[in-house]
């Protein structure tokens, strides 16, 4: 362990760092693929190895920079997050590029393409691997930049461009959070993460509210999720790397990497309270979406409050266990939809599909794995880590709230996730697309994704090697969750049979606020709208109607009016003036001539 891990883990940076520098013609696509395939296969050794001794290490170059408070150096650590989810992030990234090239294959930069998705996993590698804050910053900025790049892919969309820029604001504000942090730790502490989780007991207040800032910007939790759904104006590659095991899951990771510096009774509230409400905010307004892709980000929203509300239960572990599962089936799913849109001439819209399961029968096996897996059905990956949440917050004394507000995130996703299968497989078909033939191009990554969304869970749990606790627990709590679940799809069957046939109707409010992402309103036509109203009054009345009536012309002429009055007493009576002259003048001769 001591030598090989660290060895192949630079092995693998560095033949990703090459194959993005080399040119990469068009007719030899695949070497990309093969890379990250290679790379994923000798990434498997060092987790081997982990599994039987469960070390932690941790390399460190010479300082580049030596002041004389902090030493600069790259240090790279090597221990159960990075271990685990390096092969995880390769392993995805890996059949995403292999669909990328049928996908993009009449794009005329598609190996421009291939590249920016080999950097976006680099830069989330850097990520994993940092071992102090300057590292996490440089992997930190990259995946925001690659997000931004990817997302404004189709420049020619004033969609995608508005989207690149929207991402990248959002994620500018959740910066801030981690700048601040940076710079007390700079000040008080020390940037080595070692160092600083030794002395997490006197960490104040001020750096875990910059990481939740940074996290929740980053992960899209609520009050900084509008861009979330609206990234997915980029390609659909971008989208399910971007939601499965780069960007999106950065925040998360951060806060699961530095969770002792949490260690606070406030902050774990803050963090249950904005999880339980981003997993239920998420999975209602995902019910009132059409937009297959919107859907779909949505419920990345709603996992990734999961995560969050499982960190204030100071379970860590078990946020990262379902990470893990997620990026597997949120991969598939948005592969199998890009699949489903890109033959359907870029359709979107849900209600316009249907009856696909017999004109692509394997893609749409794989969209009913990913779904149940999603919802958390018995035996595939998404049970293992959903299930093991849900009873964690039932063993828990103090978030009855949060408890029940998951339960009915729960049974809105069992809901949107059957709207899928339902809507898409099913029914009368409402296009006449002829559909592409499924070839090994398209259905190989599939296929792969799919069996590791099904088999995942179950091996996760063989390979800890562990005998789980018995826990008494009564049989109405154990089996709470996947009531939860069929009540879900009993719903979604019912909702569809009575919405369906009638005619359109007019949106209710609550429906428009959940469609609209309620809080998108308030900062992107709100806000804006009483900032220009507001600042049109500021130049109209006050320029127009203050300075330049007090500075400008009326001002001058009452300038004038008063250097007028005050030179002369001209009032417009000249004969009296006149005769008062000259009878002045008469007097004053006939005074002073000679007697």
């Amino acid at each position: 362990m001591d030598l090989i891990a660290p060895t192949i883990i630079l092995a693998i940076f560095f033949s990703l760092t090459l194959s993005t520098i080399r040119p990469l013609p068009k007719h030899n696509l695949n070497s990309a693929k093969h890379t990250l395939m290679l790379t994923f296969l000798i990434s498997m050794i060092p987790l081997n190895m982990l599994l039987n001794n469960n070390n932690e290490l941790t390399i460190s170059l010479p300082p580049l920079i030596m002041t004389p408070t902090e030493n600069i150096n790259i240090t790279i650590t090597l221990d159960t997050l990075s271990l685990t989810f390096i092969p995880v992030a390769l392993f995805i990234t890996w059949s995403i590029t292999e669909f990328s090239i049928w996908y993009m294959s009449s794009d005329p930069n598609i190996s421009k393409f291939i590249k920016y998705l080999t950097i976006f996993l680099i830069t989330m590698m850097i990520i994993i691997t940092a071992n102090n804050m300057y590292q996490l910053f440089i992997g930190w900025e990259g995946v925001g930049v690659m997000s931004f790049l990817l997302i404004g892919w189709w420049g020619a969309r004033s969609n995608a461009n508005t989207a690149a820029l929207q991402a990248i604001i959002y994620n500018r504000i959740g910066d801030i959070g981690l700048i601040l942090t940076t710079t007390w730790l700079i000040t008080f502490s020390s940037m080595n993460f070692q160092e600083l989780l030794i002395q997490h007991k006197t960490v104040s207040f001020i750096p875990a509210i910059g990481l939740m800032a940074a996290a929740v910007g980053k992960s899209a939790q609520f009050s900084l999720h509008p861009w979330l759904p609206s990234a997915m104006e980029g390609p659909t590659p971008v989208s399910a790397l971007l939601h499965s095991s780069t960007m999106v899951v950065a925040g998360v990771f951060l806060l699961i990497r530095l969770h002792p510096t949490l260690n606070n009774p406030n902050m774990t509230t803050i963090c249950l309270i904005i999880g339980a409400t981003t997993t239920m905010f998420a999975a209602a307004a995902a019910v009132t979406q059409h937009d297959i892709k919107k859907i779909i980000a949505l419920s990345t929203t709603s996992q990734l409050g999961l995560m969050m509300t499982m960190l204030g239960l100071n379970q860590p572990t078990l946020a990262f266990l379902h990470m893990t599962m997620h990026s597997f089936f949120k991969a598939l799913l948005f592969l199998c939809s890009g699949s489903f849109i890109h033959s359907l001439n870029n359709e979107q819209d849900l209600r316009m599909m249907g009856n696909l399961l017999k004109t692509a029968p394997m893609t749409s096996s794989f969209t009913i794995i990913a779904n149940l897996s999603l919802i958390g059905m018995p035996f595939l990956s998404g049970f293992y880590s959903k299930d093991t949440i849900i009873e964690t917050m039932t063993n828990s004394h103090i978030n009855l709230w949060a408890l029940t507000i998951t339960l009915i995130a729960t049974t809105l996703s069992a809901t949107y996730s059957m709207q899928i299968i339902l809507l898409i497989l099913t029914g009368p078909s409402h296009t006449n697309t002829r559909f592409h033939n499924e070839t090994k191009n398209t259905t190989s990554p599939l296929a792969r994704l799919a069996l590791t969304s099904i088999l995942i869970g179950s091996i996760t749990k063989l390979s800890a090697l562990q005998t789980p606790p018995m826990s008494t627990m009564p049989k109405t709590v154990k089996l709470m969750a996947l009531t939860m679940t069929i009540l879900g799809i009993a719903l979604s069957k019912d909702f569809m049979q009575t919405a369906l046939p009638l005619p359109p109707q007019k949106s209710q409010t609550i429906n428009t606020f959940f469609n609209q992402l309620a809080f998108f309103n308030i900062p992107h036509r709100t806000t804006t709208m009483s900032v220009l109203k507001s600042s049109q009054q500021i130049s109209t009345e006050l320029m127009d109607l203050w300075a330049l009536e007090n500075y400008g012309p009326k001002g001058l002429s009452k300038t004038l009016t008063q250097l007028i009055l005050l030179s002369t007493q001209q009032k417009n009576m000249i004969k009296n003036y006149m005769t008062t002259f000259t009878l002045t003048l008469l007097i004053s001769l006939a005074l002073t001539s000679p007697k």
